[in-house]
């Protein structure tokens, strides 16, 4: 009769670090081209207007301009997509003033 109890859940006790999953860039942030918007595990997401996806179902952005997310109903269920904006981005980043030369002597 054993006295002590099976150490078979003990070998099972490996962390593994998180893979950083989720959205990266939120509606009506500023994007510029190349930067990541979403990273998944399947099509929670899809591609929309100016992003594409990577075979890894990461989303990116391939313009610069505004992150919008919108509801689509296809043939089966609701998919969201998320977009790039363009046209928004005058609007909401703001040209930084030009420098005064000091006058000289």
């Amino acid at each position: 009769m054993a006295h002590t109890k099976a150490q078979g859940a003990a070998n099972r006790t490996v962390n593994i670090v998180g893979k950083r999953l989720g959205i990266k860039k939120y509606a009506g942030q500023v994007v510029r081209s190349g930067n990541i918007l979403v990273r998944q595990r399947g099509t929670k997401f899809h591609p929309g207007v100016n992003t594409k996806m990577g075979k890894d179902f990461t989303i990116f952005a391939t313009a610069e301009g505004v992150v919008r997310f919108r509801n689509m109903t296809g043939a089966h269920r609701a998919q969201k997509y998320i977009d790039v904006v363009i046209e928004e981005v005058k609007k909401t980043v703001k040209k930084a003033p030009a420098a005064k030369k000091k006058a000289t002597k």
